[in-house]
């Protein structure tokens, strides 16, 4: 009897260890239920080419490359990414999107936009890793965030760009913030960058892509803004000189008619007064030619100018076209 008794003691203990342990895993699972999905979906997970070579690019952590695979990112082109990313005003294109845990970036071919998908696929699995954030973890992270921007209150395109996301997605400023920041900003607080480092070895070299890219569209904005400055102001002088010529070949053709009916009634008192009158009158033809030569050089230059801006602004609407996966691939025969 008595053997029976430990025997039965014995297996209330293995019971109770084994409704603890079925316990415990209960509450973790409670408590952890996204690391588990995390987990199941990163394993679930086999990147393709492209989208290890963007992980790699960016210099992911296991942890960065963790967030990212977990969320199974695909990269996409025009029709299949605009099923799952909505734009959310029709003069804003989006580039990427984190919808439903999972991550979509859109396949840009343009080859002078290069680092974009991995700037942009960095961006999103920041989102990604933000989320998964605790509620005092974001608390500590948005103060520096909110620091951070306040730097760059002078920014007009961040400025913008947060104003953009406010109007069509409130309340997530800092969500935001914590993307941008992490993939086009330098320097920043070393608190964030040591933050930043558990998700990217060199954040520096996502930075240094976006400047790439970023510098193909500024130096276009750049061109075509003294461009057009060039082309005001030279068009006000051309219009300002060619009045001044009209109205100078007005008065010379009154006088020319006047010297000629002069000459004609014979009231010039010598030969010498008629000769001198006359060498005034062919000085100002010639003043006058050359005036005329100098507008129509102008005018030239202005033509020149105006071409260079069309073809500058041709190539600026090409690049930003080439982001919006809204509109139709030029047809090819």
């Amino acid at each position: 009897m008595s053997h029976m008794k430990t025997t039965n003691r014995l297996g209330s203990f293995i019971g109770l260890a084994v409704g603890l342990s079925l316990t415990a895993v209960a509450i973790f699972l409670v408590f952890n239920r996204q690391y588990v999905y995390d987990v199941i979906s990163y394993h679930q997970y086999e990147p393709t080419a492209a989208v290890t070579a963007i992980a790699d690019r960016t210099t992911m952590t296991d942890t960065g490359k963790f967030y990212f695979y977990a969320s199974h990112p695909r990269i996409d082109g025009a029709a299949a990414f605009n099923e799952e990313c909505n734009r959310h005003e029709e003069s804003s294109a989006i580039l990427g999107c984190y919808s439903g845990f999972r991550i979509f970036v859109y396949d840009i071919a343009d080859e002078q936009l290069d680092g974009i998908k991995e700037v942009t696929a960095a961006h999103e699995m920041l989102h990604a890793a933000y989320q998964r954030l605790s509620d005092s973890e974001k608390m500590t992270l948005n103060k520096l965030l909110q620091q951070e921007y306040a730097k760059h209150s002078d920014n007009k395109e961040l400025v913008e760009r947060m104003a953009f996301y406010d109007r069509n997605e409130p309340g997530q400023e800092n969500n935001e913030l914590h993307s941008i920041l992490g993939t086009e900003f330098s320097d920043l607080d070393p608190r964030l960058e040591q933050h930043y480092a558990k998700y990217f070895n060199n954040r520096q070299t996502i930075v240094d892509l976006h400047a790439k890219y970023a510098g193909v569209f500024n130096e276009l904005k750049s061109k075509s803004e003294t461009l057009a400055a060039q082309l005001k102001q030279l068009g006000a002088a051309i219009e300002t000189d060619s009045s001044s010529y009209n109205k100078s070949v007005t008065n010379l053709n009154t006088t020319i008619q006047s010297f000629n009916s002069r000459a004609a009634a014979g009231n010039f008192a010598s030969q010498a007064a008629f000769d001198r009158e006359k060498a005034q009158l062919m000085s100002r033809i010639s003043q006058l030619d050359a005036q005329r030569k100098a507008i129509d050089n102008d005018l030239a230059l202005y033509e020149k100018l105006r071409l260079e801006y069309n073809q500058t602004a041709a190539a600026s609407n090409k690049l930003y076209e080439s982001l919006d996966s809204n509109l139709a691939p030029t047809p090819s025969v």
